[in-house]
C-alpha cells in the first residue's frame, strides 16, 4: 500500500502542471545492461530460406509508403511487413497490405528514444517468430545484388552467421535538368540513372540478434558489417517535386516538435530543392566513379564505440552528413540490373 500512497502522492503533485513540459524533463529510458541476447533458436537446413520481417515506421509519407509495403511484401510476404503508424494524417496508413501498429503520440521520453525503444522493442518480439529483422525508413529500398544472389531472402540466409549487417547505401539523385518527375506507378530505378554511395547511410539496417538500434539506426549494440551485395537505394533525392513536400513536411516537425535536431529537417523545402538543383547540376555522365565501393573503405565506415560490456557499448556507421556528402559525393551510375528491383 504505500507503494499505492506514492503514486498518489506523485500524481497529485504533478497535477496543473504543463504536461508538454514535465515530459521534455522525463528521463530517457534505461538501456538493457549486459550483451545482446544471441540465441537464435535455430538453425537454417542447407537451402532453407529465413523468415525475414521487415519494419518501418511513417508520418505522412504520402504515396511512396505504399511503394515500400509493396516492395518488402514482394520479398518477404505481406503478413511480414510491419509499419508502425507515427500519427499519419494523410490516409497514406490506411487500408495498406501490411500490418500497422498505431501508438500515442511519442512525449514521454522524446521522439527519437521513444522511436529507437519502440523499434527495437518490436524487433526483439519479432525474433522470437522470425530468423531475422529488417529496419529502414519509408523511401529506402533494400535488395540483393542480383548479379550475386537470387533475391533478398537468399543473401540473408547467406549473411545469417553474422549478429547484424550494414546495408551499401545509395542517394538516388534526381537529374532535375534530364529526367522527369517520378511515376510512382512505374519501376523508379527505371527512372534514374545516377546516385552516390553515402558511407553514413550505410546502416545496420538487418539484424538477426537482440541488441538495441540507436542514433537513429545508424547504431546498433553488436558488432557489424557493410555488406556490399546488401544494396538499400535511398529515394529522398530521387525526386524533386517529392523532396519539396516532405523536406517541409519534416522542417515543421523538426521545429513543432522538436524533431531531428541538427539534420537536414531543420532546412525548409525551398532550401532542399536549391540543394537538389546545385548538385544535379554537378553531374558529369564523362566522369563517374564506380559502383562497388572498395572493400578497405566499407571497412573504415564502422566505428566501435563505448566500453566493452558496458551498456553504451554500440558499433556506428560514420561519414560525412548528408548535405556536405552530397556536394561531395562522387556519383555513380545505377547498373541496370538494378532497374526493375525497385
Amino acid at each position: 500500500m504505500r507503494g499505492v500512497g506514492r503514486l498518489r502522492r506523485a500524481g497529485k503533485a504533478l497535477a496543473g502542471r504543463d504536461e508538454v513540459a514535465v515530459a521534455a524533463r522525463r528521463p530517457a529510458p534505461p538501456r538493457p545492461r549486459g550483451p545482446a541476447w544471441d540465441d537464435r533458436g535455430r538453425t537454417l537446413e542447407e537451402g532453407e530460406l529465413p523468415r525475414v520481417a521487415a519494419i518501418t515506421m511513417a508520418r505522412d509519407e504520402g504515396p511512396m509508403i505504399r511503394r515500400w509495403v509493396e516492395h518488402y511484401g514482394a520479398a518477404f510476404g505481406a503478413e511480414h511487413v510491419y509499419v508502425v503508424d507515427d500519427h499519419s494524417s494523410d490516409g497514406s496508413t490506411d487500408d495498406l497490405p501490411a500490418t500497422v501498429l498505431r501508438y500515442p503520440y511519442l512525449d514521454k521520453y522524446g521522439f527519437e528514444p521513444s522511436r529507437m525503444g519502440i523499434v527495437s522493442g518490436l524487433a526483439h518480439s519479432l525474433l522470437f517468430a522470425y530468423d531475422a529483422v529488417l529496419f529502414c525508413d519509408a523511401d529506402e529500398f533494400v535488395v540483393a545484388d542480383p548479379k550475386r544472389h537470387e533475391s533478398l531472402r537468399h543473401l540473408v540466409a547467406a549473411l545469417a552467421d553474422r549478429p547484424a549487417v550494414a546495408v551499401a547505401a545509395y542517394n538516388v539523385i534526381h537529374d532535375v535538368a534530364h529526367e522527369a518527375p517520378l511515376d510512382l506507378d512505374r519501376p523508379l530505378l527505371q527512372q534514374r540513372r545516377y546516385a552516390q554511395f553515402t558511407p553514413l547511410m550505410c546502416k545496420p539496417s538487418l539484424k538477426f540478434v537482440r541488441a538495441d538500434w540507436s542514433h537513429a539506426s545508424h547504431a546498433v549494440g553488436c558488432e557489424f558489417s557493410v555488406e556490399p551485395d546488401l544494396v538499400m537505394f535511398h529515394m529522398k533525392f530521387a525526386d524533386r517535386d517529392q523532396l519539396a513536400v516532405q523536406a517541409a513536411r519534416r522542417q515543421h516537425l523538426n521545429v513543432s516538435e522538436n524533431r531531428a535536431q541538427q539534420t537536414s529537417w531543420a532546412r525548409s523545402g525551398d532550401e532542399m530543392v536549391a540543394l537538389l538543383d546545385e548538385v544535379s547540376g554537378l553531374i558529369d555522365a564523362d566522369d563517374l566513379g564506380r559502383f562497388r565501393p572498395a572493400p578497405k573503405r566499407l571497412e573504415q565506415i564502422v566505428r566501435h564505440e563505448g566500453e566493452p560490456g558496458a551498456p553504451n557499448e554500440r558499433w556506428r556507421s560514420t561519414g560525412d552528413g548528408q548535405v556536405i556528402a552530397l556536394r561531395k559525393g562522387r556519383f555513380v551510375a545505377i547498373p541496370p540490373r538494378f532497374q526493375d528491383l525497385v
